[in-house]
């Protein structure tokens, strides 16, 4: 009977110490944690703790991570989305490089860029006609920028050679110099145009 109630104790035991763990852990992993690395991470990174966004006159106008749609001839133009640039439903197509769904889509998109920049479809780089896996990537390659440039320079009435500058300022390095490849930010850049027209 004494082992009986002692096997009974030792289980009670356990019991308790588990609970008593899993509250600890919780109030650690659960609530200090986060508190204190969200603290610490609005403290010496505002900016990008509140999403990076963007503000003109005070009025939040988008973020520095998430892609827009500008389809204006006077604007330069983001890659292709598959989710249509929701960053609520963000995602690639999915579409393997076997789907003629895929082909279809890259042809046309060909198709619409050849004549919309004035150029042959095989000097169209790669990430205008490639969807980003996300579906919001905010960044073309410098070579999609300049392409874009004489549109853009003749929709606004300037010098191609000022478009080009405007590449040139807004173009940004790999990450720590080492992680991926020189990119420019399209919303960035699109406002840098609005900003030139309105103090020129």
């Amino acid at each position: 009977m004494a082992d009986s109630n002692t096997v009974t104790a030792s289980r009670s035991a356990s019991w308790v110490s588990a609970a008593r763990a899993a509250v600890v852990f919780i109030l650690l992993c659960g609530g200090l944690y986060p508190l204190v690395i969200t603290t610490v991470g609005g403290v010496l990174f505002p900016h990008q703790a509140t999403g990076s966004l963007i503000e003109i006159d005070g009025k939040v106008v988008g973020s520095e991570l998430v892609g827009q749609r500008f389809e204006a001839p006077e604007y330069f133009h983001g890659r292709p989305s598959a989710a249509d640039y929701d960053p609520f439903s963000v995602g690639g197509s999915n579409y393997a490089a076997s789907n003629p769904n895929l082909g279809d889509r890259v042809a046309e998109d060909s198709r619409k860029v050849a004549a919309r920049e004035g150029v042959e479809p095989s000097s169209i780089p790669v990430d205008m006609l490639a969807a980003s896996g996300s579906g919001i990537d905010p960044h073309i390659s410098p070579e999609s920028a300049r392409l874009q440039a004489e549109r853009v320079a003749t929709a606004r009435d300037i010098a191609v050679t000022e478009v080009d500058e405007l590449i040139e300022r807004h173009t940004e390095g790999p990450t720590l110099g080492v992680f991926g490849q020189p990119r420019v930010n399209v919303l960035r850049i699109n406002l840098a145009l609005d900003d030139k027209e309105t103090t020129d």
